[in-house]
């Protein structure tokens, strides 16, 4: 039987019993389950807010377009972020007509605290950081050179959904994740954005929903004849999310912590399994509580040991191309040249909830044969 990289799991009866209630209610988008979902995920967090969206992309857009319209920022002005991550988080910077400034990533695929620094211009608004596979890399670094800078601080969560740093979930200015269909709490499709402060939050879930003042949902609970009237304040976006990808976000949150604790578990045994080999694995950071969204190895032959495993009937992945080899993000001069070295040696193998350890087994014997 093939081994793929992700296969996602559900509690199939419970998430059709939320649902059921969505449709039982006939309030499928935005309403009884997105509200819910979002408490629920401050209670979980411990964050102070927490607005629902149809993505982690459409969370970055608004972190930026948020925070660009909050502080003044110009355009053209910058955002260090990394090459290692998934389009996305780059693409997201140039919405707002930002420049991504890209910094080198460390032993942990996460940014350089070192080379961030060495980065800031007087033009230098923000670091976007990648906690990439669920590591935290060196984040409380990151933050202290934000402190000393005056930079903004927007964390990329989208692998770190029930990833703690010494006991505490990582946050930022803003902090986005991904509850997209493969992730560590997997839904279909959709994220949550989460700003430190309600002024921002207010803002946010605005232009989240085409700069309307007042959303179809609070709108229900409103008397008298004028219910329909509302304001438009901004120029706003299509991005909120709904009350079908919410329902099935509560189940998964349910068992978050539990999943990941069987994540961390496959992970040992990839660990158990490849010391002694030369096969080096991406490490997680002093103090992580990974979600082990990724299980990551780097080898000198990446490319021909993906084909040997293909054709063991094992798909691995890769996470991520350097996105400075995409032609729209190419520089002139190698500025990383960690990421650049990286970028070519990096291997994801299967992890997920449906591997044994027998199957881990397999794929390392694989690995230890044909990986150099």
């Amino acid at each position: 039987m093939a081994i793929q990289l992700f296969v996602p799991k559900f509690a199939i009866d419970e998430c059709l019993a939320e649902i059921r209630e969505c449709l039982e209610k006939g309030w499928t988008g935005l309403g009884y389950k997105t509200v819910e979902f979002e408490q629920k995920w401050c209670d979980y967090t411990g964050l102070p807010h927490a607005h629902f969206i149809n993505s982690a992309t459409s969370g970055l857009h608004l972190a930026l377009n948020v925070l660009k319209e909050a502080d003044g920022w110009q355009d053209e002005d910058e955002i260090i972020t990394s090459g290692m991550t998934f389009i996305s988080s780059n693409h997201a910077i140039l919405y707002e007509n930002l420049k991504p400034v890209f910094a080198d990533v460390d032993e942990y695929l996460c940014l350089d605290p070192e080379d961030v620094e060495s980065k800031i211009t007087p033009r230098t608004r923000a670091v976007l950081f990648i906690g990439i596979g669920g590591n935290t890399g060196q984040f409380d670094r990151i933050v202290e050179v934000c402190r000393k800078h005056g930079l903004r601080l927007i964390l990329d969560a989208a692998h770190m959904s029930g990833t703690r740093l010494n006991g505490r979930v990582p946050t930022g200015d803003v902090t986005v994740y991904s509850f997209q269909a493969v992730k560590t709490l997997p839904t279909a499709d959709s994220g949550m954005v989460c700003f430190a402060e309600k002024e921002w939050d207010d803002i946010c879930r605005k232009k989240a929903w085409m700069g309307i003042n007042k959303d179809t949902f609070s709108r229900t609970s409103d008397k008298g004849a004028y219910r329909w009237l509302y304001d438009v304040e901004y120029v706003g976006y299509k991005y909120n999310g709904n009350s079908i990808m919410a329902a099935i976000g509560l189940v998964q949150l349910r068992y978050l912590d539990r999943d990941n604790a069987y994540r961390r578990q496959v992970a040992a045994w990839y660990e158990e399994g490849l010391k002694g080999s030369q096969i080096a694995s991406i490490p997680t950071a002093p103090g992580c509580e990974s979600s082990r969204h990724l299980f990551q190895i780097h080898v000198n032959n990446r490319d021909e040991l993906m084909l040997a495993l293909n054709e063991s009937e094992i798909f691995p992945g890769v996470h991520y191309r350097d996105n400075r080899e995409y032609g729209m993000y190419k520089q002139d001069v190698d500025t990383c040249p960690n990421t650049t070295r990286m970028s070519d040696r990096i291997m994801s193998l299967p992890l997920h909830l449906g591997l044994s350890r027998r199957d881990i087994e397999t794929i390392v014997d694989r690995v230890r044969t044909y990986g150099r």
